[in-house]
């Protein structure tokens, strides 16, 4: 029968405290040095792909994560044991964060090349193409801006205004950083699925039981939809979503080919 495990309820613990300080007391001093920041920004440090799995970005954003591992951890733990779901929990974690920030770091490179695309060139259609290509939501914000350069494209006031602008969103973009333990998290619901597929969930909505093998299909392929579509103002990262599975994946098939009892 389930019971909460030492590594679940000390994880628990953890995020939760750190939540409570970071927001009550520090006033987010703890996010600004730990969150998960991209790796070229002068706020990246290395121990951010550990640290940045216990800061939360408010109670319910820590809710929604505990409550899976609060659920799910404890059969993980009982089947591995604490020392092996522990270094389970941590790698899938941090192996979240580095594909994270890899592929960010490609994306944030080809932004950069958008932009001193626009600063050798200061063109209004360009202007226009780096706001919809990636910072569609800012469209309204931006465009009677737009329509004044479209009408005086070589006004050098408008040009400087128009660099200003996309340094920016770039800047913006650059130091937005990532927090959650959702990587971990989708990392378990990945394991539990693959050691207890035909286990039967009870949902609460819609409430119907489900096997488990299905609830994790259905939670991979819609992070692999939500990836590709980014509805605007979307600021979830799916990728470590993702990259938590993925690295869950194959730590379960590596351990049961090692011959590792379960």
């Amino acid at each position: 029968m389930f019971r909460l495990t030492p590594v679940v309820k000390n994880l628990l613990l953890v995020n939760i405290v750190v939540l409570a300080l970071d927001s009550l007391l520090l006033r987010g001093l703890l996010s600004d040095q730990f969150a998960l920041y991209y790796i070229f920004s002068d706020y990246f440090q290395p121990y951010q792909f550990v640290t940045y799995m216990f800061l939360h970005g408010g109670i319910w954003h820590l809710f929604g994560n505990m409550l899976a591992l609060f659920f799910f951890g404890p059969w993980l733990e009982q089947t591995w044991g604490p020392k092996r779901f522990l270094i389970f929990y941590m790698v899938t974690g941090v192996g979240a964060g580095v594909l994270y920030g890899m592929v960010q770091m490609v994306e944030m490179q080809m932004l950069y090349s958008d932009l001193q695309a626009y600063i050798a060139n200061p063109d209004p259609d360009l202007f226009y193409s780096f706001i919809n290509n990636n910072f569609s939501f800012y469209l309204d914000r931006y465009y009677n801006f737009y329509q004044a350069f479209s009408e005086s494209p070589a006004s050098a006031d408008l040009i400087e205004k128009g660099k200003i602008y996309l340094n920016q969103l770039y800047e913006l973009k650059a130091n937005v950083p990532m927090v959650g333990a959702s990587g971990a998290v989708f990392g378990i619901l990945l394991a539990f699925g693959m050691l207890f597929p035909n286990a039967e969930i009870f949902l609460l909505f819609p409430p119907i039981p489900i096997k488990a093998k299905y609830l994790v299909t259905f939670y991979g392929l819609y992070e692999v939809y939500a990836l590709f579509q980014q509805a605007p103002g979307d600021n979830v990262a799916h990728l470590a979503h993702i990259g938590g599975m993925i690295f869950a994946y194959f730590f379960v098939k590596g351990w049961k080919r090692s011959g590792s009892p379960f």
